[in-house]
């Protein structure tokens, strides 16, 4: 009886271990399938070009891009260099296949060279992406002026 009951708790003990090695297995396997999705983020380009506008002109773009990937697309922070550029991202995922726009305001009341950069903090499999604005802001009345100091009298 005795050697019965210590067989017995053997047993048990050894299935225990043999369950909970095919439990954890099962759970590591299932983990590394899960991670096997990922989002992509895929730009149509990273640097837009304004290249010389007027002051107190329009300047909003838009950056385009797809989610290559084959899980959804978190954009969780989009963020400037400075205050001028106002910088606006998708508010849900993006789901696999789909286009996504990130629009950016300049503000185009400041006359000087253009050279921002919109930093981009997803869930990609590339987390950080880094997208750059450039152009020059003119004023044409004061470019006007300085056409005509430049000129001689009888230029003008």
């Amino acid at each position: 009886m005795l050697i019965i009951e210590i067989t017995r708790k053997k047993f048990n003990i050894r299935t225990m271990k043999h369950l909970f090695t095919i439990l954890f297995i099962g759970l590591i396997s299932l983990s590394v399938n899960a991670q096997d999705k990922v989002a992509k983020i895929e730009f149509k380009t990273d640097v837009i070009d304004y290249g010389t506008i007027e002051k107190g002109a329009n300047g909003v773009r838009v950056f385009e891009f797809t989610n290559t990937g084959d899980a959804p697309l978190i954009i969780s922070k989009v963020s400037s260099t400075c205050g001028c550029t106002i910088p606006k991202k998708p508010e849900g995922p993006i789901m696999p296949g789909e286009v996504g726009k990130i629009e950016v305001k300049y503000d185009t009341n400041r006359v000087m060279p253009i050279r921002k950069t919109i930093t981009v903090i997803s869930n990609a499999d590339t987390p950080t992406v880094a997208l750059k604005i450039k152009g020059e802001v003119v004023d044409t009345k004061d470019s006007s002026l300085l056409e005509k100091k430049n000129k001689s009298v009888v230029e003008q």
